[in-house]
C-alpha cells in the first residue's frame, strides 16, 4: 500500500514536471509592453565627413543582439591626412583616444542623435560648437579596422546604433543628374 502510494505521488509530480515545461506561458513573465517605433533619422547632415562623395568601403550591418555581430557604422575610403568634418550641427561630447585611436563624437543639436568619427586626430575639444563642414580633425593613418586607410562613421541614439548614411539628404547622396546652364554672349544658330 505504502509503494502504491508512493509510485502514485512520483507520477503526479512527474506529470506536474512534464505539463510545466510543456506550457511555458503558464510559468513566463508578461510579454513586455509593444513599444512605439524609433522616430526617424532627421536628414540634418550638410557634408560629408571626408572628401565630397566618398567610396562606401563596409556599410552599416545592425546587429542582431546587443554584442552580436555587425558593423555599427560606415567605413569610408580617404587618405590618412585628409580634413574629417562635422556632417551636421553640433557639440562635441568627445574627443580624445579610445583603445590608442582618436575618436570625435558630436551630439547633433535638437536632436538625440551623436555621430562618431575614429581615427581622428581631433583639432576640437569637448564642449565646442560644430557647424556642419566644419574641420573637426585629421584622419590618422589607421590599424586593422579597414584593409585600406578610412573612416570609422558612426550614429547613436542612446545606445542604439544606427545608419549614420541615413543623416544625409538625398542630394548628398547621390550624383544626381548633369545639369545644363544658359551659355550667355554666344550667337544663336540661324
Amino acid at each position: 500500500m505504502r509503494a502504491r502510494r508512493y509510485a502514485q505521488m512520483t507520477w503526479a509530480a512527474l506529470l506536474g514536471l512534464v505539463l510545466t515545461a510543456l506550457t511555458p506561458w503558464a510559468w513566463a513573465d508578461d510579454p513586455p509592453p509593444p513599444q512605439a517605433p524609433a522616430p526617424p533619422v532627421p536628414a540634418v547632415g550638410r557634408a560629408w565627413p571626408v572628401g565630397t562623395q566618398p567610396t562606401v568601403l563596409r556599410g552599416w550591418e545592425p546587429p542582431a543582439t546587443v554584442y552580436g555581430r555587425g558593423h555599427r557604422g560606415v567605413d569610408l575610403a580617404a587618405q590618412a591626412g585628409t580634413p574629417v568634418r562635422a556632417v551636421a550641427a553640433g557639440r562635441v561630447s568627445f574627443a580624445g583616444r579610445v583603445a590608442g585611436r582618436g575618436v570625435v563624437s558630436v551630439q547633433l543639436t535638437d536632436t538625440d542623435l551623436r555621430t562618431t568619427y575614429e581615427p581622428v586626430n581631433a583639432s576640437v575639444q569637448k564642449g565646442d560648437e560644430v557647424t556642419p563642414g566644419e574641420v573637426v580633425g585629421t584622419l590618422e593613418p589607421t590599424g586593422a579596422h579597414c584593409t585600406v586607410t578610412c573612416i570609422h562613421w558612426g550614429l547613436l541614439r542612446g545606445e542604439t546604433y544606427l545608419d549614420p548614411l541615413s543623416l544625409l539628404p538625398p542630394w548628398l547622396l547621390q550624383r544626381g543628374p548633369s545639369r545644363l546652364l544658359p551659355v550667355l554672349g554666344v550667337p544663336l544658330p540661324s
